[in-house]
């Protein structure tokens, strides 16, 4: 039976068989097992600690007795009569409650919820923390050792290859948690937790172990220059990010009125708070509760809740899939193309957007939130832009074959336009400017409706004609001031010299930073000196502190700049495309 299943597997997946042949040796299997059983044993009897015994005191939770004795305590407390108070520590000490009057049906049902919660928070930190550590460090084993481009030349698909990868490498952690599954399930129902919020964790758990893994990969075909530290970096940011919510949940310092709130719907830790409320202890429950989307209260029902967490795990899995598959078969491309750019920029808009529009009259200090929000959405949004000029920004030489063989495709019919809003290899300027214009259009949205919404929960900032002004100037010159510089980084990326990526890199980083570093540095503060910091990285510093006029000059200055700038981007375009023989005609 077992060859014939061997046989299955290998027929299906060959790179799945791979996989398990390597791991799957009777010695590891034996330690992975006796390894669960061992953790199983250690959970189970750490509760035993506490273990009602034949000293157990009235004033402990499972004695029955505790609750008059209690009421005694507290009426001398607020008669202040010291002599009662003895009297009742006297009985204290000398009365333990009898084991008839310990409620042991209670004390085995929170003894059975304590097994099944660490059980659940250690399922998902061995999964997720040691499941990503086993991806990344065999991908890089595969690359030191030459198999990786073996693999890459096999005539199965990506995704076979993928999948291969992902079920096969992790397998003994699977095998781990799969021997701790009846003790879990058990655990559960024997705490009277309903069945489908356990089954509601094991498909979040699993479309977690999808998306973390497939990341995993992402990163271990993309990091190949930090060999070595490639494992340690990726399980270590994993294992911050899930442990971030059990570091804040004793403070409740956490909430979700917020647009990062979408980053924490990745954190499965936050997840299992929702379905197991006892899992932090938190008399308010999960702040997933309160949470809105478009002013839909999904938080408020199981079902939704867990449905929009699926949802969001299986888009975005699938967008890294696409670029596994682009990374995998050649490294040096980029990770995604010029469209999928704009699917994602469109569906992180949509989703941090919607989770600032939601219904504000809940929350006390609305203005604080929603400027909160709106700054986290423009960091979100000024590091997203950054990394498309990184990434969509093509080198010389495919600007350089795009200029020269465009011709041979008119065949196709296709416009100048239209390849450079989806050519790969042609420049990225237009291809910027469409996600600029995707990013921008929720601000201006906003902007727009904030004269309707009802003021009663709506920011007190945005009803002033001035300051709508103000915020939409701040979105034209931040949109000019980043076109800018994805110019710049193409006109870098043109040049003949070595390391051209480095220097692209070192000359944005310096512009971008370096001025506003200087300006503080040598006291020229934006609400002293507006005009001057209207010219740097960021305006919108100066721009309660500046004239319409002043602001609009600084405006025409910034687009005056790119015109040159694209003017240059375009001679040196059309002079990389000529041909060979042309150039020497033309002395060049």
């Amino acid at each position: 039976m077992m060859p014939n299943l061997i046989d299955k597997i290998g027929d299906w997946n060959p790179q799945l068989l791979r996989e398990l042949k390597g791991r799957l040796k009777f010695f590891n299997i034996a330690i992975a097992v006796a390894t669960s059983l061992l953790l199983q044993l250690v959970v189970f009897l750490y509760q035993f600690r506490e273990f009602p015994d034949d000293k157990y005191s009235l004033t402990n939770t499972y004695c029955r007795l505790s609750q008059p004795y209690q009421q005694r305590h507290n009426q001398a407390l607020q008669q202040s009569d010291q002599s009662r108070i003895a009297e009742y520590n006297n009985s204290i000490l000398n009365n333990i409650c009898p084991q008839n009057e310990i409620d042991w049906q209670l004390w085995w049902r929170d003894h059975w919820e304590y097994i099944f919660l660490t059980l659940s928070v250690i399922f998902v930190f061995t999964l997720l923390v040691a499941g990503t550590y086993l991806i990344i460090n065999d991908l890089a084993k595969e690359e030191t050792r030459g198999t990786l481009n073996f693999i890459r030349l096999s005539p199965q698909s990506e995704t076979s290859i993928l999948t291969g990868k992902l079920l096969g490498v992790p397998s003994l952690i699977f095998l781990v948690i799969l021997v701790s599954l009846p003790l879990h399930l058990w655990a559960g129902s024997s705490a009277q937790i309903a069945f489908t919020y356990i089954f509601s964790y094991y498909a979040i758990l699993a479309a977690s172990c999808i998306f973390f893994y497939s990341t995993a990969l992402l990163f271990g075909l993309v990091s190949s220059k930090f060999s070595g530290f490639q494992p340690w970096i990726g399980s270590g940011a994993v294992f911050i990010f899930l442990i971030i919510p059990i570091l804040m949940a004793p403070a409740s310092s956490y909430n979700s009125n917020n647009s990062v709130v979408w980053f924490t719907l990745f954190n499965p830790v936050d997840t299992t708070n929702y379905l197991f409320p006892n899992f932090f202890h938190i008399t308010n429950g999960s702040p997933l509760k309160n949470l809105d989307f478009f002013y839909l209260p999904i938080g408020r029902s199981f079902l939704s809740i867990i449905g929009f967490h699926l949802l969001n795990f299986g888009l975005c899995s699938y967008g890294i899939l696409q670029a596994l598959k682009r990374s995998f078969r050649n490294p040096q491309t980029s990770m995604i193309n010029k469209g999928q750019s704009y699917l994602f920029t469109a569906f992180s808009q949509m989703m941090m957007w919607g989770f600032i529009l939601q219904h504000w009259e809940q929350i006390t200090n609305v203005d604080e939130q929603i400027e909160q929000s709106l700054t986290l959405v423009g960091v979100y949004n000024f590091i997203s832009l950054f990394s498309f000029i990184a990434i969509l920004s093509p080198h010389r030489q495919a600007v350089q074959d795009w200029a020269r063989y465009r011709h041979q495709e008119f065949s196709s019919r296709k416009s100048v336009w239209q390849d450079l809003i989806w050519a790969e290899k042609s420049p990225a300027i237009v291809a910027i400017a469409i996600n600029l214009a995707i990013v921008s259009i929720p601000w201006l949205v906003w902007i727009s409706l904030t004269s309707v919404i009802d003021t009663d929960y709506n920011p007190n900032w945005a009803h002033d004609n001035l300051d709508r002004l103000k915020i939409l100037s701040s979105v034209a010159l931040s949109i000019s001031i980043i076109m800018i510089y994805a110019t710049i980084a193409q006109l870098i990326l043109l040049l003949k010299t070595r390391k051209r990526s480095f220097w692209a890199i070192g000359t944005i980083g310096v512009v971008t930073f370096l001025p506003p570093v200087i300006l503080e540095f040598l006291g020229i503060s934006s609400w002293k000196y507006p005009t001057v910091w209207l010219f740097s990285t960021f305006p919108w510093a100066a721009l309660q502190h500046s004239g319409a006029a002043t602001i609009f000059m600084a405006f025409l200055a910034q687009l005056s700049v790119l015109a040159l700038l694209n003017f240059q981007l375009t001679k040196q375009v059309r002079l990389a495309g000529e041909s060979a023989t042309k150039a020497l005609l033309a002395g060049r």
